[in-house]
Formats: C-alpha cells, sequence, structure tokens
C-alpha cells in the first residue's frame, strides 16, 4: 500500500485508533531499522553512551596502580623488543627493591633463553603475576608453554567462551601466578569487555586482574562460582571468589566483564622503563602499589581504540579493570535492560500521544520538540545511570523510536487539518455559491484597490553608515547584519504593542493603531529599547579601516495614512501611504545631521507631556513645503546650527 492510501485509510479512522496506529506502526520501522543495521546501531550505541564516562571523568591520580611502561624513548635506548630475560630481570628486581607490593606483567614471556634469571627475580620479589594468552577471535591454532592457574570448582560451559589455543610462559614458571590477558574486540576494533575466565580443556583460568586479587591477599583458596542474577537491575552473572564470598562481579551471559572508562587516561601516572632500569625515579612512588609492566610504544601493536582516544596502550585497559575492581564499581547491564528500554519507548509514545491529541494546535510545535528532546532524554538518563549506579542501560532504541513516532504523528496530523480545511470548504459551497465560498475560505484578492484611511503612530529606523559597510564587505555578511537588526527590532517592536510593516533597504517602519499618548509612549520605549542593540557584535573582526561605526536613526510621528493592497490580482502588494510616512522617513534622515539617535515629530511630541523633550527647532524637511517642529531626548545631541542645517527657527539655547 502506498504512503499516501495508507494516510487516507487512516484518517477515515476515529483520531485516537489512528494515532495508536502510527506509533505501532513507528516500533515496526524502529525495530527494521535496528535490526537491518545492528552492527552499526550497536556501535553508535556503545560511543554515544560511553559520555557518561568522558563527560565526568575523574582526573584524580589513581594512587595504587602505577604503570611502568616499554615505550618508545626505552627502545630507543634499551634495544628493540624484545629485550633480553637478564634486562627484565633487571627490572622486575628495581621494582621490588623501590617497595611494590606487586607486579604484574602484561607481557607474555614465551620460553627463551635467559629464563633461569628472570624467573629467579620473579619468585625473590614481594609478588607478581604473569599474563597468559588463551587465543579467542582468531584462527591461530598453538599451544605454547604451559597455562597454569586455574579457577577450581568453576564449571565450564556456555556462560564462559572456551578455546583449547593458548600462549603462555614455560613450564618453569608454573610456581609464578599468571592470569590471562584474552580481550574481547568489538567490530570497530575497541576492547569494551574481557572474559572474566577463560575455559582452556575444561579448566577456566582468570583474567590478569583477578589473579592479581588473589595473589595480593595471599589467599591459597583459587575456587570460584558462577551464580545467576535476580532482579530486573541485576546482572546476568556473578562470577564469586569463595576467599572472598562479599566480592561479586557482575558478567554478562557470555562471562564477559564490561571496563570501565571512568578515568580520565591521565589518572593513571606511567613511568617509562627505562627510568626505572637507571633508577631515575622517585622510589617513593612504588612504596606499597600495584606496579602495571606493559607495553606503550605503538611500534610493538598492542594499541586499541578508546572513549578517550583513536588509539590507546592496550596495558591501561589493564590498569582500568585493577582500579574499578579495587573500587568495586564495575559497570554491567542488567537483566531487566530490554524491559526497561521498552518500558521508555512506551512512556515516550504515551507522551508523543498526548501532544498528539492537545488542544490549540500544540501537536505543531511539541511534536517537533519532542522529536528531538526525547532522544536526548533517553541518552542522559543512559549517561546519569552509568555516572550514579555504573548500569549500562542502552538508550538506543527508544532514541531511534521516539523521533520516528513523533514524525509518523506530526504527519497525520497535518494530513488530518488539510483534510479539515478542504472539508470546511465543501461545507461553505454546500450553503453558499461557489464564488463567495472560495472568497471566503481562501481569500483571494482582486484587482481593485483595496486600502482604508486610520491614524496611526509611525516609526522609522534605519542604519546609518550601512551602505559604506555594504560597499567594502561580502553580500553575506551584510545581510548577516541586517538579519540580525531586523529580527531583534521586530522583537523589540511587538513587545511594545506595535508591528512591523515593512523592512526597505537598511531599515524598517512599525505603525501603532492609534494616535494617543499610549501610542507614542509605547513607540518611544520601542526606539529607546532598539538604542541598546548591540550592532556592532555582529560585525566581522576584519572591517574596513577608517571607516564609520554602525548607529541606529529612529524618527517617530503621529497622523493620518492610507493603508492597503494594491495592484493587479496576480501581483498584489501591500502599501502605507501619506504625507504622514514621508514626513517620518525624513525625520529619521535627520538624526545624523543633528547628532540625534531618536527624533520626535511635533505631533507626538504633543502627546508626550511628561518626557521632557527638548526642543530642536523648526526644519524644512527635504521634499516638504511646510517646516516641521522636531523634539529630541532631553540632554543629547548637538544643535542644529552646528551642522549647517536649514533652521527656520528655534531650537536649543
Amino acid at each position: 500500500m502506498r504512503p499516501q492510501r495508507l494516510l487516507a485509510a487512516l484518517l477515515r479512522w476515529p483520531a485516537a485508533w489512528s494515532r495508536l496506529a502510527m506509533l505501532a506502526l513507528a516500533a515496526l520501522l524502529a525495530l527494521a531499522l535496528f535490526a537491518a543495521m545492528r552492527p552499526a546501531m550497536l556501535t553508535l550505541e556503545e560511543r554515544l553512551g560511553a559520555l557518561g564516562w568522558t563527560l565526568f571523568a575523574d582526573t584524580a591520580e589513581e594512587q595504587r596502580v602505577i604503570l611502568v611502561t616499554v615505550d618508545e624513548a626505552s627502545l630507543a635506548e634499551v634495544g628493540p623488543w624484545p629485550w633480553p630475560r637478564e634486562t627484565m630481570a633487571r627490572l622486575v628486581a628495581a621494582i621490588d627493591e623501590a617497595g611494590a607490593q606487586l607486579q604484574l606483567h602484561d607481557i607474555v614471556y614465551e620460553p627463551r633463553l635467559g629464563d633461569t634469571e628472570l624467573l629467579a627475580a620473579l619468585a625473590a620479589s614481594r609478588g607478581a603475576v604473569l599474563a597468559q594468552l588463551p587465543v579467542l577471535q582468531s584462527d591461530q591454532q598453538v599451544q605454547a608453554g604451559a597455562i597454569t592457574h586455574p579457577l577450581a570448582g568453576l564449571q565450564c560451559g556456555a556462560s564462559l567462551p572456551q578455546t583449547e589455543y593458548y600462549l603462555a610462559a614455560d613450564e618453569a614458571f608454573s610456581s609464578i601466578a599468571k592470569g590471562h590477558i584474552a580481550p574481547v574486540i568489538s567490530r570497530d576494533g575497541a576492547v569494551r569487555e574481557t572474559p572474566a575466565a577463560v575455559c582452556v580443556g575444561g579448566q577456566g583460568y582468570p583474567a590478569l586482574a583477578l589473579s592479581a586479587w588473589l595473589t595480593a591477599t595471599q589467599t591459597e583458596n583459587w575456587s570460584a562460582t558462577l551464580v545467576e542474577g535476580s532482579g530486573l537491575l541485576a546482572s546476568d552473572q556473578y562470577l564469586r571468589l569463595v576467599a572472598w564470598p562479599d566480592l561479586e562481579i557482575p558478567l554478562d551471559s557470555d562471562g564477559n566483564l564490561r571496563i570501565s572508562y571512568a578515568r580520565d587516561p591521565s589518572a593513571f601516572r606511567a613511568i617509562p622503563a627505562r627510568d626505572v632500569l637507571n633508577g631515575d625515579f622517585d622510589r617513593a612512588w612504588f612504596d606499597n602499589v600495584w606496579v602495571l609492566v606493559g607495553s606503550t610504544a605503538f611500534s610493538m601493536g598492542d594499541v586499541v581504540p578508546t572513549p578517550y582516544a583513536g588509539v590507546a596502550p592496550g596495558v591501561e585497559l589493564q590498569a582500568r579493570i585493577l582500579a574499578s575492581l579495587l573500587d568495586g564499581a564495575i559497570p554491567y547491564t542488567p537483566v531487566g535492560a530490554e524491559l526497561l528500554l521498552a518500558l521508555l519507548s512506551v512512556a515516550a509514545a504515551a507522551l508523543l500521544y498526548g501532544l498528539a491529541a492537545s488542544r490549540d494546535r500544540w501537536y505543531a510545535l511539541g511534536l517537533p520538540i519532542a522529536a528531538v528532546v526525547l532522544p536526548v532524554f533517553m541518552l542522559g538518563l543512559h549517561v546519569q545511570l552509568l555516572q550514579a549506579q555504573d548500569i549500562w542501560l542502552g538508550w538506543l532504541f527508544p532514541a531511534l523510536y521516539s523521533p520516528l513516532a513523533a514524525g509518523m504523528l506530526l504527519l497525520l496530523e497535518y494530513g488530518r487539518v488539510r483534510a479539515e480545511r478542504g472539508r470546511v470548504f465543501g461545507n461553505l459551497n454546500s450553503y453558499l455559491p461557489s464564488d463567495i465560498a472560495r472568497d471566503i475560505a481562501y481569500s483571494l484578492p482582486s484587482s481593485s484597490i483595496n486600502a482604508r484611511r486610520s491614524e496611526m503612530t509611525l516609526l522609522c529606523a534605519d542604519l546609518r553608515n550601512f551602505s559604506a559597510f555594504g560597499e567594502s564587505r561580502p553580500p553575506e555578511e551584510s545581510a548577516a547584519v541586517l538579519h540580525y537588526f531586523f529580527t531583534r527590532g521586530t522583537r523589540i517592536v511587538e513587545e511594545f504593542g506595535g508591528r512591523v510593516h515593512e523592512f526597505r533597504g537598511d531599515g524598517l517602519i512599525a505603525v501603532w493603531d492609534g494616535q494617543e499618548g499610549s501610542d507614542a509612549n509605547r513607540a518611544l520605549g520601542a526606539a529607546r529599547k532598539m538604542q541598546e542593540i548591540e550592532i556592532a557584535e555582529m560585525l566581522p573582526e576584519d572591517s574596513p579601516q577608517n571607516l564609520e561605526p554602525l548607529a541606529l536613526g529612529i524618527g517617530i510621528e503621529q497622523g493620518g495614512v492610507l493603508i492597503g493592497s494594491v495592484g493587479p490580482a496576480h501581483r498584489r502588494g501591500h502599501v502605507l501611504l501619506g504625507d504622514t510616512v514621508t514626513i517620518v522617513f525624513r525625520i529619521q534622515e535627520l538624526t545624523a545631521d543633528l547628532a540625534q539617535p531618536i527624533l520626535v515629530g511635533g505631533n507626538a511630541a504633543k502627546k508626550l507631556p511628561d518626557e521632557q523633550l527638548e526642543s530642536q527647532g523648526h526644519f524644512l524637511l527635504d521634499g516638504l513645503r511646510n517646516p516641521h517642529h522636531l523634539f529630541a531626548l532631553p540632554s543629547s545631541g548637538k544643535k542644529a546650527a552646528d551642522r549647517g542645517l536649514k533652521l527656520v527657527h528655534g531650537g536649543r539655547s
């Protein structure tokens, strides 16, 4: 069915049913879009959802975990990677001598010459944990070294990732605790999750951070269990360490824990490995802390994108996992996330339905605003939950559904308005002759003069020196200045009860219906307010030199005018005619010559006795025969005689 026919069919339904049908169609369309572009949608949700961390990043220095990094400078001084085992043994010894409580090596030490010296240094340290790498998300079939230190009692099944392949240190290092560093790489290359444990040969091997926790607490009980979460806001499952029953690590249904990016990268102190080898560091930094050894050199390839940077060292991820474990602040997605997102979508639908059904055409403004505000609200709610409760709820589906539903409801309501207007003409045509009905319904103009005489208060405002400005600037800049002036001027005129009749060149003319004292007061109030417009703020910084600044000249007068429309039927024009119009334009032109921002004609001045206006004298205005008495605001301007004007008589002394 074509969209036009579908809309026509819905318009024949009762209003409530047609709105509900549109909301349902929007839900189906949102589901279809989400399913068709699921990978891209999830990536977008992850990237924008991370604003909950990046907008409120914790910049406080992490003092419990310090990085010792194999950076580019260290490679340049010590030599290319991999370094000799003797060098790594010296690094381990230097870290231990500085007082580190535990050192974690985000490095897989495959069997090599010199392992004996490295093993001796590790065994002599206060505590050490080495990395081992179960091979996930790769076709590489390798079994190198000896993978050790599983979690006893952990049942391997669908809730944990499994593999038969791994890279590990030589069997001689079996006495040194180990933990895996196998990340979960997303489609966009980012690492947002890591398995809490990986099953190899039917046994679950913990992540490096968990092994560090068990090693640092000096427990011999490396046992763990998986328990299911209960409740809408619970995680899918939790990993519990038997030795520490109070520690519950939230995991998703695949056994992954989400990496927290709550800390700014600058919060992690990094010391180059060469400085540690040379003893060029403050030993107090290492006193009773955990030291994480890893690479940050781009040439070593251990880099991943993060919410903070396009590339970041992998060792930073291990530091984040350690810090979030120590804080007990591990983000997770609750079991009821999909239900909660569905409820949010229903709430958005209810709000949109109320706007569409509102009176006084609120839908015309409310629905477009809601289409913008609701997605922002959904993202903001996600950000707030992540920041305050470490809950990764998600936000994209209700954020996608809201503007789709708002747009479809708006289309429905506009279609209903058009249908109602058609019915109005049909009803008129059933009671009146066709030509009269058409004239009433659509207000078609005729070719005759359609004008009336009226007594009005006029205000003419014009930008001084604008022609010189426009001569030296691109037309786009001139248009921007005029747009700013016209917008502000119109707002001020309407604020004082008038209306702008016309924009003419670089000025405007406004009218107030009537020529009483109240009308003159409103016009003068608008003139004063318009003088506060900071037009100079709109000018470019590279304005021409020696150009007089833009200023605003305003003339006010009262009198009779002819207002209406003239011209042929196919091209009508709305006009304002009469000598009062000419007078107010001439008064405005004199503001520059008299150096007065505001001039008031004699008729309007008579209605402003409380303003104590100062007479400027009688002037013979250009193109007119009779002199006109002009007034200015108190204590402003210069004498007319100073400017060589044709002063007939009068003026200030």
